[in-house]
């Protein structure tokens, strides 16, 4: 088994376990073949069965109900399962990357799963399961947009959708503990802690490739947003969180500014 086409294999499946069976399985001391241009397969992303409405079309609830708090649970639970696919997608698609590249992003999807089953358990002990609530599909069609561009990619996706989750953490954790859901507050707590390095791990390679193209990081976040038509960032934001995740400050001094 070469690394990335396990990543597409497990991007393809549809239920968690055998996503997290095979990511127990694509090992660092497993092959890698950098620059073989592997073509797709049908089923991507591969995920269950879900009721997909617009971001318009998802009910606010309540946190002090137990349906409330179990919707926001489901929701921070699919955010975890597309990130899965997203650190997949990213393995398998983009060729003639360094070998670092590919370990990282499957070290995250393994990171990732490991959120989603955090989620899903608090989930069922709840009384509910994954598929219960509508979810929408924002992230994987941001990465629809920006399937033949890893600069994109990196730009649009880890660094701005992903980060989205570092400014939303304190907010979502207070209210799940003003709800009664410590263990749910809890579980933020780690997931944050994680996507901290996550987006670091974007911005990395994102800077790195500005700098194979001798392009200005700043100045070409602005063009790609623009181009792939990226949401304007909506405050408040976690600045100590995005500091720690590698944004320099002339990137923080434009949050909220439209592109």
């Amino acid at each position: 088994m070469e690394l990335r086409q396990a990543a597409l294999a497990a991007l393809t499946l549809n239920d968690w376990q055998g996503k997290a069976d095979l990511l127990m399985q694509m090992t660092d001391d497993l092959v890698l073949d950098t620059q073989k241009i592997i073509p797709p397969r049908q089923g991507i992303p591969g995920r269950p069965a879900l009721q997909w409405v617009g971001p318009a079309g998802l009910r606010t609830r309540s946190v002090h109900t137990l349906e409330g708090r179990a919707a926001l649970i489901h929701a921070l639970a699919h955010i975890e399962f597309n990130a899965i696919n997203l650190a997949l997608d990213v393995v398998w698609r983009f060729p003639n990357m360094p070998e670092a590249f590919y370990r990282e992003w499957v070290s995250v999807a393994r990171e990732e799963s490991l959120h989603f089953d955090l989620l899903n358990k608090h989930l069922q002990s709840l009384g509910f399961h994954y598929g219960d609530f509508p979810a929408h599909d924002g992230l994987w069609e941001m990465a629809e947009r920006t399937q033949a561009d890893v600069l994109a990619r990196m730009a649009l996706v880890p660094r701005t959708l992903e980060a989205r989750g570092l400014d939303a953490s304190p907010q979502v954790r207070h209210k799940l503990a003003s709800g009664g859901d410590p263990q749910g507050a809890a579980i933020i707590d780690i997931i944050l802690r994680d996507e901290i390095g996550h987006v670091a791990i974007g911005n990395y390679w994102y800077r790195w490739l500005c700098a194979q193209h001798g392009a200005d990081p700043v100045k070409t976040f602005t063009e790609l947003a623009k181009r792939y038509q990226a949401p304007v960032l909506k405050g408040p934001f976690n600045l100590d969180a995005r500091r720690a995740a590698g944004f320099e400050e002339d990137e923080l001094a434009g949050l909220g500014l439209p592109y």
